[in-house]
């Protein structure tokens, strides 16, 4: 989004600088833009103000604005648009947020729990960012991060008699297999006497905490397993961390085609090639997600705010989900235009985070 951006200190005491009048007139410009991208000229505005007030007057109100750095003229005798600082200023002073009715809230649940509960995590956010790139027309986008996996079931499968299988299933239905070198002596009962014990000491606990449990336990494994077999469970938890350190942040991004409604100049097209450029290479967007699950509830990025979107004129509307334990897991959200229809996506994207957060308990 081009126009001059205001000095931050301008920009935060300009609420404060704005009467009643000079409100309802840059809430009416940005209204215009978020729905139709366009600029409002001064007689089209006098025309659908709830007061009284003549073009000339209008047009006043409009340079105070402009003044401020809040609304900008893209050409000589046009109307105005709001510049990135008076989307700013109106989503964080102005914007009205409402709630999502029964039947949105229906809509983005079928669209996320068809497939049923027996999905893996992988699955439930691939539908996520479907679902949210088909409700927003913007692109879905959800960052997995790297977590401690919770273990579900671990089992020993010997493959010669000195190599063994070691399957780890997450409670999230993720599986990973690693091999193991087994000491000649191991017995088949000595490989489910350690898939047993780690299965009743470990089941439900992330990494972290399974290696806390087996330094706590460890005077009493030593009397409840002989030496070959308390190896293989040494064996079974290092399987087990090379299988978490391998995992590398998942990022879904559906609906990236949306971004290319709307465009019809050549300069808005370059400017989505841009930030398809980015959006390829991940680390930026990576990044920037892994600054969201820093906040809490939903956050919004409009714009050269970030160095993502400084090209593209493109804004960030991002929630960070959590699991059972509150810990968050990851981020999802909508990117598309700066006029994004921030009033209706904010409470889909906060809806949906939560809805996720229910889903990979």
């Amino acid at each position: 989004m081009s126009g001059e951006r205001a000095n931050p200190e301008t920009t935060a005491s300009a609420l404060a600088q704005l009467d009643r009048r000079s409100r309802e007139i840059f809430r009416r410009i940005v209204d215009s833009y978020l729905e139709t991208g366009e600029p409002l000229g001064s007689r089209n505005l006098a025309r659908i103000l709830p007061m009284s007030l003549s073009p000339a007057s209008v047009r006043n109100v409009m340079s105070d604005l402009e003044n401020l750095g809040l609304v900008y003229s893209p050409h000589t005798s046009a109307g105005r648009l709001p510049t990135e600082s008076g989307l700013r200023l109106f989503v964080d002073s102005m914007l009205e947020v409402g709630d999502l009715t029964a039947e949105e809230r229906r809509d983005i649940e079928a669209r996320v729990v068809a497939g049923g509960a027996s999905r893996s995590t992988d699955d439930v956010l691939a539908d996520a960012s479907r679902m949210l790139s088909g409700l927003s027309r913007g692109a879905g986008v959800v960052l997995a991060s790297k977590s401690d996996q919770r273990l579900k079931h671990i089992e020993f499968v010997r493959l010669e008699p000195t190599r063994a299988l070691v399957v780890l299933v997450g409670v999230d239905g993720s599986v990973e297999n690693r091999l193991i070198d087994l000491d000649p002596g191991v017995s088949p009962s000595a490989l489910m006497e350690a898939a047993n014990y780690l299965n009743n000491h470990l089941r439900g606990r992330t990494l972290s905490e399974a290696r806390s449990e087996v330094l706590l336990r460890q005077g009493e494994a030593r009397a409840e397993l002989d030496q070959l077999t308390a190896g293989l469970v040494d064996a079974g938890l290092a399987s087990w961390a090379e299988a978490a350190s391998g995992r590398p942040d998942t990022l879904i991004v559906r609906g990236q085609a949306n971004l290319l409604e709307d465009v019809h100049a050549a300069e808005d097209l370059e400017r989505i090639r841009l930030l398809f450029d980015d959006i390829e290479t991940q680390k930026e967007l990576v990044r920037l997600l892994g600054d969201a699950e820093d906040g809490e509830g939903v956050r919004i990025f409009i714009g050269s705010e970030n160095k993502l979107f400084s090209l593209s004129g493109s804004s960030l509307v991002v929630s960070p989900y959590r699991d059972s334990e509150r810990r968050v897991v990851g981020v999802l959200g909508v990117i598309g235009p700066t006029r994004l229809n921030y009033a209706r996506i904010v409470p889909m994207v906060d809806y949906t985070a939560k809805l996720v957060g229910r889903l990979i308990r």
